[in-house]
């Protein structure tokens, strides 16, 4: 999530763009059992999305997920019931919130990590704001940093 009041510059503009490819790969040697499986077996080891999506990547030429098992890995692992309560976008703001805490803490007269903490917050209120709206998140749900703590122990 970007700076709410940033200029354009700082919001990331340019990029490498993904391959348009609608079919698997000839050179690919997997099949979509053994691509199911495998995202099961990481999913339960407690993996997020994003990492299975690159270890997929890296360690088996895996291009992408969608190609074989037809689709997005969200959506798989949602099927699957295999996603946490929380959205993974919430947990490492949640994660990130909890690891500038513990250092204001530690460091008192540090105006900046104060500053840094500040907008954290404010980018965990914008995001519960839009899952309480689309009904992920219950409608009670206010962050704490006893919430923040219990999943950066996690």
């Amino acid at each position: 999530m970007s700076r709410l009041h940033a200029h354009k510059r700082y919001h990331g503009q340019s990029g490498s763009k993904r391959p348009l490819r609608t079919t698997k790969p000839e050179w690919a040697p997997y099949d979509k059992e053994f691509v199911e499986n495998k995202i099961i077996e990481l999913a339960k080891q407690g993996y997020s999305p994003a990492m299975i999506g690159l270890i997929l990547r890296d360690q088996y030429g895996i291009p992408d997920v969608r190609l074989y098992i037809g689709k997005s890995l969200q959506d798989f692992l949602e099927e699957k019931g295999l996603l946490p309560d929380i959205p993974w976008d919430l947990i490492y703001l949640l994660k990130r919130a909890y690891r500038v805490y513990k250092h204001i803490e530690l460091n008192p007269r540090d105006t900046q990590a104060k500053r840094n903490y500040q907008l954290i917050i404010s980018k965990i209120h914008r995001l519960a704001k839009y899952y309480k709206r689309k009904g992920v998140l219950p409608k009670d749900w206010k962050y704490s940093i006893e919430i923040a703590r219990l999943y950066a122990v996690q």
